[in-house]
C-alpha cells in the first residue's frame, strides 16, 4: 500500500489490510500484531484514517469494476428472461421493469454528469475572467 500521502509505519500498513480482511477490529488487531485498544487508537489518528478510507475506496472501486465488467451478461440474462416464451407473465413483467427502470435512471445520471460537467465548465470561466 505505497501511495496514499504520509508514510506510515509497517505495522499500520499491515493494520490497514487486516482492516480490509478481517471480520471485525479484534481479528484485525490479531492479524497485524497489535493489541485492539492500539488499533482503535490508531483508527482515531487522522493520517491512519486517511490512509484506511482511501484504501477502502479503492478496494471497493475494484469491486465496482467488477460488477461493470458483468453488466453485459447480466442485461443478457434480463432480456432473455423477458423474451422467453416459457417465462411466467410475472417474471416477464419484473425482467421489463428491471429493464425500463434501469435505463431510465441510465438516463437521468446522464443528464446530472452533462449539468454538473457545464456547471464547472461556466466556474472556470468565471474564475479565468476574474
Amino acid at each position: 500500500m505505497t501511495g496514499h500521502g504520509a508514510k506510515l509505519g509497517r505495522k499500520m500498513e499491515q493494520a490497514i489490510v487486516a482492516l480490509l480482511t478481517a471480520r471485525n477490529t479484534e481479528e484485525a488487531a490479531k492479524t497485524a500484531g497489535v493489541s485492539a485498544k492500539t488499533l482503535l487508537r490508531w483508527q482515531n489518528e487522522p493520517t491512519f484514517d486517511k490512509a484506511y478510507r482511501k484504501a477502502r475506496r479503492t478496494a471497493f472501486g475494484q469491486g465496482t469494476a467488477r460488477l461493470q465488467q458483468a453488466a453485459g451478461a447480466a442485461v443478457s440474462s434480463v432480456l432473455k428472461i423477458m423474451l422467453d416464451p416459457q417465462t411466467p407473465a410475472s417474471t416477464k413483467l419484473r425482467a421489463a421493469d428491471l429493464v425500463l427502470s434501469h435505463g431510465a435512471k441510465a438516463i437521468e445520471l446522464e443528464d446530472v454528469e452533462a449539468r454538473v460537467s457545464e456547471l464547472e465548465r461556466a466556474a472556470e470561466e468565471a474564475r479565468q475572467r476574474r
